[in-house]
Order: structure tokens, then C-alpha cells, then sequence
């Protein structure tokens, strides 16, 4: 027999995950939106990609993946080049503005979440631990 039913607990993690999710975003500063970000960081982790590689890896529309790129492009956070595989195609990476950005939001977010996290004990930071652990491998499946 379950302590909590997994709907019971679902719900409860569910706000407390997404408010975690939107003040971290809030604590990354900078202009670009969520969807830009994570197009970048997932350019950076998996480019070069063609287009439809990012729209699909983000689950976005082919169209909005295009006006995300050129987006990331005029502010010469990504580069693009001939996909050799399809000239009618082009791959984009990351610029080293685009990556020293990335390791910018990605500093003020951890810093943002050590600050919460120094003031609890060690019997929560080692639950916390555990926890990412089984969340990393709720979202692996």
C-alpha cells in the first residue's frame, strides 16, 4: 500500500516545480524568452542542428523554430552554416556569445537556488539530493 497516491502527490508537485521553473527563469535575467533559451541551450548541448532537428527536439512548429533562429541569429548568439548533407538546408551552432550567455543565466540560476538551499539542514539537502535523483530518471523515461 502507497503512503500518498501518485495523483495526490502529482498535484502537489506540480505548482511547486512550475514556481520553481518561473522564478529561476526570472532570476536568469537577460531579454530573451524561455523559448529562445531553450532553442540556444539546446543548440549548444546537441548542434549543430538543422531547423527541423531543433523544432523537433523542442517540440515546437518548424515555423516558430525558423523566427526563433533568425531571432538568435541577428543578436549573433547562433551561427549558421551549409548542411553538407542538404544543400537546401543549413545547420546552426552556438556562438561564443550564445555560450558565454548560456554559462551567464545558468550562473545567476544556481547561485539564485544555492542561496535557498544553504539555509536548510543536511537531512534536507541529502532528501533534495535523492530527489533529483529520482526526478532526472522520471524525466529519462
Amino acid at each position: 500500500m502507497r503512503i500518498i497516491s501518485t495523483t495526490d502527490l502529482a498535484h502537489r508537485l506540480r505548482p511547486v516545480i512550475a514556481r520553481l521553473a518561473r522564478r529561476m527563469r526570472q532570476e536568469a535575467g537577460g531579454d530573451l524568452t524561455p523559448t529562445q533559451t531553450a532553442a540556444l541551450a539546446t543548440i549548444s548541448l546537441h548542434g549543430p542542428l538543422t531547423p527541423s532537428e531543433l523544432a523537433t527536439r523542442e517540440k515546437i512548429q518548424r515555423p516558430t523554430a525558423t523566427r526563433v533562429l533568425a531571432l538568435l541569429e541577428e543578436r549573433g548568439l547562433i551561427e549558421r552554416t551549409a548542411d553538407p548533407a542538404d544543400r537546401r538546408s543549413s545547420l546552426v551552432s552556438s556562438s561564443g556569445q550564445g555560450e558565454a550567455l548560456l554559462a551567464d543565466v545558468r550562473e545567476r540560476k544556481d547561485a539564485f537556488l544555492a542561496e535557498r538551499l544553504d539555509r536548510l539542514s543536511d537531512e534536507d539537502l541529502a532528501a533534495l539530493d535523492r530527489a533529483a535523483e529520482i526526478l532526472e530518471r522520471v524525466l529519462a523515461e
